[in-house]
């Protein structure tokens, strides 16, 4: 039976990451399995500073859902365009959260198409974060859902935590700050799974 606890996610943000490899993403008849996170820290004067995260400035109109409970969906606009999909981690008004990278689509793949018709094969449907917010149909009105309710169209299900060893671990796509961090975690064996892209942004490898 998958396990219904926010409480499981209210940990550190790299380790509420790896809890979510694995868990199941429901929304409407569209469920998916999550296959590649990236943790996100806190402002700097949280436990977890990070200046490649939202939290980074301070709370804002924006970000607010980032220092709540753990267990509640952040979605933002990425580049004006694609919506991301986010589930909060860490303390209750600290801040911290986990961007769904990639999924594999296990229930309603035929809306899942619908939704996302320019995708090639299944294991592009929600590969990237922004394929992850349309397969799921998701909007801005579904900003700081709580993904543990049962009645909610939008839910979480944690199955059993993945082996250690079944995780791969890398820097983070896109960031143009803190861009070494290896926060970004993911299932090798899923052909979901996103390639990394470097921010060109981002200070040269050494």
């Amino acid at each position: 039976m998958a396990v219904v606890s926010a409480q499981e996610l209210a940990v550190d943000p790299p380790t509420a990451a790896r809890r979510l490899l694995g868990a199941i993403l429901w929304s409407g008849p569209v469920a998916l399995r999550i296959v590649e996170v990236e943790a996100y820290g806190s402002d700097p004067g949280g436990p977890w500073p990070d200046p490649a995260a939202h939290s980074w400035p301070g709370p804002t109109a924006r970000n607010a859902v980032m220092f709540g409970p753990a267990g509640r969906l952040y979605v933002y606009r990425s580049y004006g365009i694609h919506l991301c999909v986010n589930v909060t981690g860490g303390y209750d008004g600290e801040a911290g959260a986990v961007l769904v990278r990639a999924a594999e689509v296990v229930e309603g793949i035929e809306v899942a198409r619908e939704r996302r018709p320019a995708a090639r094969k299944d294991a592009d449907l929600a590969r990237g974060p922004g394929n992850v917010g349309s397969a799921l149909g998701i909007s801005m009105a579904d900003y700081g859902t709580e993904l543990f309710d049962p009645f909610s169209a939008l839910r979480l299900e944690l199955e059993p935590p993945v082996p250690p060893s079944d995780i791969a671990a890398g820097p983070r796509v896109g960031v143009s700050v803190a861009a070494e961090i290896p926060w970004r975690f993911w299932l090798p064996d899923s052909p979901a799974v996103s390639v990394y892209r470097r921010s060109p942004r981002a200070a040269p490898l050494p």
